[in-house]
């Protein structure tokens, strides 16, 4: 005998198969809300006390949470490459900051597109030339969120967000965090949830496909002065940080960390930078929230899949460090939430290794296209409709020395990339040509101990090292 809740999901999940899989005259829409550096643990969703982020939480409870997802690429342009085109980085050809991804790459927009669905890229996507549509039909950037802005309000951000920060945005010495001093519709992000807002109101009773991606909360630590405020008189938690950081692995993440003034941070500056990190994410949140309100309001949740993740992590002091660039958890793990139009598995969370390359083929399958062949995401679109899904063994992320944000120097540019390979226990992080890292993330999951050379792990270092290999030659 089964249980009413049994049977509900039963029916549910069998309704859902019926819809998405087989409907010819009416498909599921696709929101997708994408942030820029928000690390996994600064979420309330995910266990955080001090980060605020009611609107994301709320998503969450309607829907499910991957607790260990992960992007192909710790830095912004090779990591969004891989969400919108299914796959890795030495694949489709956007390995560094500099690269644009190939005119000829088909993204998840060309799949929508070809299936009559409008398509619309609002925000930052980070192409490196942002005229670039990728197949997206309406398209919407920083140089329209200026065109609103007389010239004197332009230089007015500008100066009102990187006063604090010398010319490279923060890069060279420690960060810091201060309240704005200009009211929110300067920001970019403001424009881009209003105008995703009109798309969505436009666009109502069309098959779409919306992919909204805020600037936030990446540096510079500088949100509108609401956000700032509430965190006053809180005293925000600090990282763990060991005072032999960085020490037993590769050499160039201490030498960044020390180039750029992160490594002596002092404690009361950390918590001023960490406050300005929580009002950035808090401020996104309030612009998710305007965006998927709009959606309920004008009730197309009933109808729309809807998706929040960022691109990658972001350190936020941990390990003596900032910003990405490497493979700690807190640069390459990414918050990631599916919420389905029947909000099946509601406010469920999932341990199982996901891949921002499985978004692709899973999303397209949820929205009853089916899903692509020839990339390297895999679908779990039945972990997320409650069906039987074969979990990955490991997950994979690449990063090539960017110009200008790994080094002063840029001493490292041009060498081969970092490999991670991540099971549900072991992280290698290959260097073929400089020291690796081998992680065992069940003993240390604060990844403080390099055990690469413990004799006892020769035999996963092998092949890990087999796997990262592989998946690199393509």
């Amino acid at each position: 005998m089964i249980t009413r809740r049994q049977a509900v999901k039963s029916v549910a999940a069998a309704s859902v198969g019926a819809y998405f899989n087989f409907a010819k005259t009416e498909r599921a829409n696709l929101l997708f809300l994408c942030s820029d550096q928000h690390q996994t643990a600064a979420s309330g969703c995910y266990g955080s006390n001090e980060a605020r982020t009611p609107h994301i939480d709320e998503i969450a409870s309607d829907g499910v949470r991957f607790d260990r997802a992960y992007c192909n690429a710790p830095v912004c342009v090779p990591s969004r490459g891989s969400i919108i085109t299914g796959l890795h980085p030495c694949r489709h050809g956007a390995k560094i900051l500099r690269d644009p991804l190939p005119n000829e790459a088909r993204t998840v927009a060309h799949y929508f597109k070809d299936h009559g669905y409008v398509t619309g890229a609002i925000g930052k996507m980070h192409f490196v030339d942002e005229t670039r549509r990728h197949g997206f039909d309406h398209r919407l950037y920083r140089d329209d969120h200026d065109k609103r802005l007389t010239r004197a309000e332009q230089q007015a951000f500008r100066d009102d967000q990187y006063a604090a920060y010398p010319a490279d945005g923060g890069y060279a010495t420690g960060l810091s965090g201060s309240a704005s001093t200009l009211p929110e519709r300067y920001f970019p992000d403001t424009f881009y949830a209003e105008e995703s807002v009109a798309f969505l109101r436009e666009n109502k009773d069309r098959p779409f496909c919306l992919w909204t991606s805020f600037y936030m909360p990446h540096t510079p630590l500088v949100p509108a002065k609401q956000y700032w405020d509430m965190y006053e008189g809180v005293t925000l938690s600090l990282p763990e940080r060991s005072d032999r950081e960085l020490l037993d692995g590769f050499e160039g993440h201490l030498i960044r960390a020390r180039q750029r003034g992160w490594y002596d941070q002092k404690d009361d500056d950390l918590r001023d930078a960490i406050r300005g990190y929580y009002g950035n994410i808090s401020q996104t949140d309030a612009n998710v929230g305007r965006v998927f309100d709009t959606l309920r309001e004008l009730g197309l949740d009933r109808n729309t899949v809807v998706v929040y993740t960022s691109d990658h992590g972001e350190m936020a002091g941990a390990h003596r460090t900032w910003t990405k660039h490497n493979m700690y958890e807190q640069s390459v793990s990414v918050p990631l939430i599916v919420r389905m139009p029947d909000r099946m598995e509601a406010g469920t969370g999932r341990t199982q290794l996901i891949e921002h390359a499985d978004l692709l083929p899973t999303l397209t399958e949820l929205c009853g296209l089916g899903s692509p062949s020839g990339i390297d995401g895999r679908s779990f679109a039945p972990m997320v409709q409650g069906g039987t899904y074969t979990p990955r063994e490991h997950v994979y992320s690449e990063y090539y020395f960017c110009h200008g944000s790994f080094t002063v120097d840029n001493r490292y540019v041009g060498k081969p990339p970092i490999l991670m390979v991540r099971t549900g226990k072991w992280k290698l992080n290959y260097l073929s040509w400089a020291r690796s890292e081998l992680y065992d993330l069940e003993a240390d999951p604060g990844e403080f101990h390099n055990v690469i050379d413990d004799t006892g792990n020769a035999g996963i270092v092998k092949e890990l090292t087999v796997v990262a290999e592989r998946l690199y030659a393509g």
